[in-house]
Protein backbone atom coordinates (compact mmCIF):
# COMPACT_ATOMS: atom_id res chain seq x y z
CA UNK A 1 0.00 0.00 0.00
CA UNK A 2 2.84 2.40 0.82
CA UNK A 3 4.32 1.84 -2.64
CA UNK A 4 0.98 2.67 -4.26
CA UNK A 5 0.59 5.82 -2.15
CA UNK A 6 4.14 6.93 -2.99
CA UNK A 7 3.68 6.29 -6.71
CA UNK A 8 0.38 8.18 -6.96
CA UNK A 9 1.57 11.14 -4.89
CA UNK A 10 4.87 11.38 -6.79
CA UNK A 11 2.96 11.32 -10.07
CA UNK A 12 0.86 14.29 -8.92
CA UNK A 13 3.93 16.35 -8.10
CA UNK A 14 5.80 15.44 -11.30
CA UNK A 15 2.76 16.27 -13.43
CA UNK A 16 2.34 19.62 -11.66
CA UNK A 17 5.91 20.80 -12.23
CA UNK A 18 5.88 19.67 -15.86
CA UNK A 19 2.89 21.94 -16.55
CA UNK A 20 4.48 25.39 -16.35
CA UNK A 21 1.25 27.25 -17.01
CA UNK A 22 -0.27 25.51 -13.99
CA UNK A 23 2.70 26.44 -11.78
CA UNK A 24 2.52 30.09 -12.85
CA UNK A 25 -1.27 30.31 -12.65
CA UNK A 26 -1.65 28.77 -9.20
CA UNK A 27 1.00 31.12 -7.76
CA UNK A 28 0.20 34.26 -9.75
CA UNK A 29 -3.51 34.55 -8.94
CA UNK A 30 -3.14 34.66 -5.12
CA UNK A 31 -0.18 37.05 -5.45
CA UNK A 32 -2.16 39.39 -7.70
CA UNK A 33 -5.10 39.33 -5.28
CA UNK A 34 -2.79 40.05 -2.37
CA UNK A 35 -0.80 42.88 -3.95
CA UNK A 36 -3.68 44.72 -5.62
CA UNK A 37 -6.38 44.26 -2.97
CA UNK A 38 -3.87 44.73 -0.17
CA UNK A 39 -2.54 47.96 -1.64
CA UNK A 40 -5.98 49.28 -2.56
CA UNK A 41 -7.72 48.69 0.78
CA UNK A 42 -4.89 49.65 3.14
CA UNK A 43 -5.89 53.31 3.24
CA UNK A 44 -9.47 52.53 4.33
CA UNK A 45 -8.71 49.50 6.56
CA UNK A 46 -9.42 50.68 10.12
CA UNK A 47 -11.26 47.90 12.00
CA UNK A 48 -11.39 48.13 15.83
CA UNK A 49 -8.52 46.32 17.50
CA UNK A 50 -6.36 46.20 14.37
CA UNK A 51 -5.10 49.78 14.35
CA UNK A 52 -1.71 50.13 12.73
CA UNK A 53 -2.07 46.92 10.72
CA UNK A 54 -2.05 47.32 6.95
CA UNK A 55 -4.47 45.40 4.79
CA UNK A 56 -1.47 43.76 3.11
CA UNK A 57 -0.56 42.26 6.47
CA UNK A 58 -4.14 41.35 7.42
CA UNK A 59 -4.86 39.75 4.04
CA UNK A 60 -1.64 37.70 3.98
CA UNK A 61 -2.93 34.63 5.92
CA UNK A 62 -6.03 34.70 3.71
CA UNK A 63 -3.80 34.53 0.64
CA UNK A 64 -2.08 31.45 2.05
CA UNK A 65 -5.55 29.97 2.50
CA UNK A 66 -6.44 30.94 -1.08
CA UNK A 67 -3.32 29.17 -2.30
CA UNK A 68 -4.54 26.01 -0.58
CA UNK A 69 -7.93 26.43 -2.24
CA UNK A 70 -6.57 26.80 -5.77
CA UNK A 71 -4.05 24.00 -5.25
CA UNK A 72 -6.87 21.66 -4.25
CA UNK A 73 -8.91 22.65 -7.33
CA UNK A 74 -6.03 22.14 -9.75
CA UNK A 75 -4.85 18.95 -8.05
CA UNK A 76 -8.17 17.14 -7.79
CA UNK A 77 -9.25 18.03 -11.32
CA UNK A 78 -6.63 15.47 -12.42
CA UNK A 79 -9.04 12.77 -11.16
CA UNK A 80 -11.37 13.64 -14.04
CA UNK A 81 -8.46 13.72 -16.50
CA UNK A 82 -7.22 10.33 -15.25
CA UNK A 83 -10.70 8.86 -15.78
CA UNK A 84 -10.86 10.21 -19.33
CA UNK A 85 -7.41 8.77 -20.11
CA UNK A 86 -8.26 5.36 -18.63
CA UNK A 87 -5.67 5.52 -15.85
CA UNK A 88 -8.25 5.64 -13.08
CA UNK A 89 -9.94 2.48 -14.33
CA UNK A 90 -6.57 0.68 -14.26
CA UNK A 91 -5.92 1.81 -10.70
CA UNK A 92 -9.38 0.66 -9.58
CA UNK A 93 -8.90 -2.88 -10.91
CA UNK A 94 -5.39 -3.14 -9.42
CA UNK A 95 -4.96 -4.78 -5.99
CA UNK A 96 -4.85 -1.39 -4.28
CA UNK A 97 -6.99 -0.35 -1.31
CA UNK A 98 -9.27 2.72 -1.44
CA UNK A 99 -7.09 4.23 1.30
CA UNK A 100 -4.04 4.07 -0.99
CA UNK A 101 -5.88 5.69 -3.90
CA UNK A 102 -7.26 8.55 -1.83
CA UNK A 103 -4.07 9.15 0.16
CA UNK A 104 -1.89 8.99 -2.96
CA UNK A 105 -3.88 11.71 -4.71
CA UNK A 106 -4.40 13.80 -1.58
CA UNK A 107 -0.79 13.66 -0.34
CA UNK A 108 0.52 14.55 -3.79
CA UNK A 109 -1.77 17.58 -3.90
CA UNK A 110 -0.77 18.56 -0.36
CA UNK A 111 2.90 18.41 -1.32
CA UNK A 112 2.30 20.72 -4.27
CA UNK A 113 0.31 23.18 -2.11
CA UNK A 114 2.91 23.28 0.66
CA UNK A 115 5.76 23.91 -1.77
CA UNK A 116 3.84 26.87 -3.17
CA UNK A 117 3.16 28.15 0.35
CA UNK A 118 6.89 28.03 1.12
CA UNK A 119 7.44 30.40 -1.81
CA UNK A 120 4.80 32.79 -0.50
CA UNK A 121 6.23 32.58 3.02
CA UNK A 122 9.34 34.35 1.75
CA UNK A 123 7.33 37.58 2.13
CA UNK A 124 7.02 37.12 5.93
CA UNK A 125 10.11 39.19 6.90
CA UNK A 126 8.96 42.12 4.75
CA UNK A 127 5.66 42.24 6.65
CA UNK A 128 7.35 42.26 10.02
CA UNK A 129 5.87 38.90 10.97
CA UNK A 130 8.41 36.80 12.84
CA UNK A 131 6.98 33.61 14.37
CA UNK A 132 9.54 31.70 16.43
CA UNK A 133 10.57 28.09 15.74
CA UNK A 134 7.63 26.61 17.67
CA UNK A 135 5.27 29.13 16.13
CA UNK A 136 6.55 28.16 12.69
CA UNK A 137 5.84 24.50 13.49
CA UNK A 138 2.29 25.35 14.57
CA UNK A 139 1.86 27.38 11.36
CA UNK A 140 3.12 24.44 9.29
CA UNK A 141 0.74 22.09 11.10
CA UNK A 142 -2.14 24.49 10.39
CA UNK A 143 -1.20 24.61 6.72
CA UNK A 144 -1.07 20.80 6.60
CA UNK A 145 -4.53 20.23 8.07
CA UNK A 146 -6.00 23.03 5.92
CA UNK A 147 -4.49 21.51 2.80
CA UNK A 148 -5.82 18.08 3.79
CA UNK A 149 -9.32 19.48 4.30
CA UNK A 150 -9.47 21.31 0.98
CA UNK A 151 -7.89 18.49 -1.03
CA UNK A 152 -9.99 15.70 0.47
CA UNK A 153 -13.13 17.77 -0.13
CA UNK A 154 -12.01 18.45 -3.71
CA UNK A 155 -11.43 14.71 -4.20
CA UNK A 156 -14.90 13.96 -2.89
CA UNK A 157 -16.48 16.43 -5.33
CA UNK A 158 -14.34 15.44 -8.33
CA UNK A 159 -14.71 11.66 -7.98
CA UNK A 160 -18.23 11.26 -9.50
CA UNK A 161 -17.72 13.94 -12.19
CA UNK A 162 -16.75 13.41 -15.82
CA UNK A 163 -16.57 17.07 -16.94
CA UNK A 164 -13.76 19.44 -16.02
CA UNK A 165 -15.99 22.41 -16.85
CA UNK A 166 -18.66 21.18 -14.46
CA UNK A 167 -16.05 20.61 -11.78
CA UNK A 168 -14.71 24.17 -12.11
CA UNK A 169 -18.26 25.52 -11.83
CA UNK A 170 -19.06 23.53 -8.69
CA UNK A 171 -15.76 24.38 -7.03
CA UNK A 172 -16.14 28.08 -7.81
CA UNK A 173 -19.70 28.22 -6.47
CA UNK A 174 -18.95 26.04 -3.44
CA UNK A 175 -15.36 26.60 -2.30
CA UNK A 176 -14.87 30.27 -3.18
CA UNK A 177 -17.71 31.42 -0.86
CA UNK A 178 -16.22 29.26 1.91
CA UNK A 179 -12.95 31.17 1.50
CA UNK A 180 -14.60 34.59 1.17
CA UNK A 181 -16.64 34.00 4.36
CA UNK A 182 -13.68 32.76 6.39
CA UNK A 183 -12.42 36.15 7.56
CA UNK A 184 -9.80 36.25 4.83
CA UNK A 185 -11.20 39.45 3.30
CA UNK A 186 -12.59 41.21 6.39
CA UNK A 187 -12.61 40.58 10.15
CA UNK A 188 -15.44 38.43 11.43
CA UNK A 189 -16.11 40.82 14.33
CA UNK A 190 -17.05 43.63 11.92
CA UNK A 191 -19.68 41.51 10.12
CA UNK A 192 -23.46 41.85 10.72
CA UNK A 193 -24.92 39.40 13.22
CA UNK A 194 -26.42 37.03 10.61
CA UNK A 195 -23.16 36.98 8.65
CA UNK A 196 -21.16 36.47 11.85
CA UNK A 197 -23.09 33.25 12.46
CA UNK A 198 -22.51 32.07 8.88
CA UNK A 199 -18.78 32.75 9.21
CA UNK A 200 -18.58 31.10 12.63
CA UNK A 201 -20.22 27.91 11.29
CA UNK A 202 -17.86 27.88 8.30
CA UNK A 203 -15.05 25.34 8.95
CA UNK A 204 -12.68 27.33 6.74
CA UNK A 205 -12.94 30.21 9.24
CA UNK A 206 -11.34 27.99 11.85
CA UNK A 207 -8.71 26.79 9.40
CA UNK A 208 -7.75 30.44 8.86
CA UNK A 209 -7.41 30.86 12.63
CA UNK A 210 -4.78 28.09 12.62
CA UNK A 211 -2.83 30.01 9.99
CA UNK A 212 -3.26 33.57 11.30
CA UNK A 213 -2.65 33.32 15.05
CA UNK A 214 0.86 31.74 14.99
CA UNK A 215 2.12 34.93 13.31
CA UNK A 216 1.16 37.02 16.35
CA UNK A 217 1.08 34.86 19.49
CA UNK A 218 3.68 32.64 21.14
CA UNK A 219 2.94 28.89 21.36
CA UNK A 220 2.24 28.94 25.11
CA UNK A 221 -0.43 31.63 24.67
CA UNK A 222 -1.88 29.88 21.63
CA UNK A 223 -2.27 26.52 23.35
CA UNK A 224 -4.08 28.21 26.23
CA UNK A 225 -6.67 29.90 23.98
CA UNK A 226 -10.05 28.22 23.70
CA UNK A 227 -10.69 29.60 20.20
CA UNK A 228 -7.40 28.20 18.90
CA UNK A 229 -8.02 24.74 20.37
CA UNK A 230 -11.59 24.79 19.04
CA UNK A 231 -10.22 25.72 15.60
CA UNK A 232 -7.97 22.65 15.71
CA UNK A 233 -10.89 20.42 16.68
CA UNK A 234 -13.13 21.72 13.87
CA UNK A 235 -10.40 21.71 11.21
CA UNK A 236 -9.39 18.15 12.06
CA UNK A 237 -13.02 17.00 12.07
CA UNK A 238 -13.58 18.65 8.67
CA UNK A 239 -10.45 17.08 7.17
CA UNK A 240 -11.15 13.67 8.70
CA UNK A 241 -14.79 13.61 7.59
CA UNK A 242 -13.86 14.62 4.02
CA UNK A 243 -11.13 11.98 3.88
CA UNK A 244 -13.42 9.28 5.25
CA UNK A 245 -16.23 10.13 2.82
CA UNK A 246 -13.75 10.12 -0.09
CA UNK A 247 -12.52 6.63 0.86
CA UNK A 248 -16.10 5.42 1.21
CA UNK A 249 -16.96 6.69 -2.27
CA UNK A 250 -13.95 4.94 -3.82
CA UNK A 251 -14.83 1.72 -1.99
CA UNK A 252 -18.37 1.77 -3.36
CA UNK A 253 -17.03 2.08 -6.92
CA UNK A 254 -14.62 -0.82 -6.38
CA UNK A 255 -17.49 -2.94 -5.08
CA UNK A 256 -19.59 -2.04 -8.11
CA UNK A 257 -21.93 0.34 -6.26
Amino acid sequence: MMRAIGTLSRREMVRFFRQRHRVVGSLAQPLIFWLFLGSGFTASFRPPGLEGQSYLEYFYPGVLLMLMLFSSIFATITIIEDRQQGLLQEVLVAPVSPLAIVLGKVLGAMGVALLQCLVLLLAVPFLGLTPGPLGALLLLAGLLVTSLGFTALGFLIAWPMDSTAGFHAVMSVFLMPLWMLSGALFPIDSAPTWLWWVMTLNPVTHALTLIRLPFYLDPATLLARTDYLLAWLIALAWAGASLGLAMGRVRRVEEGG
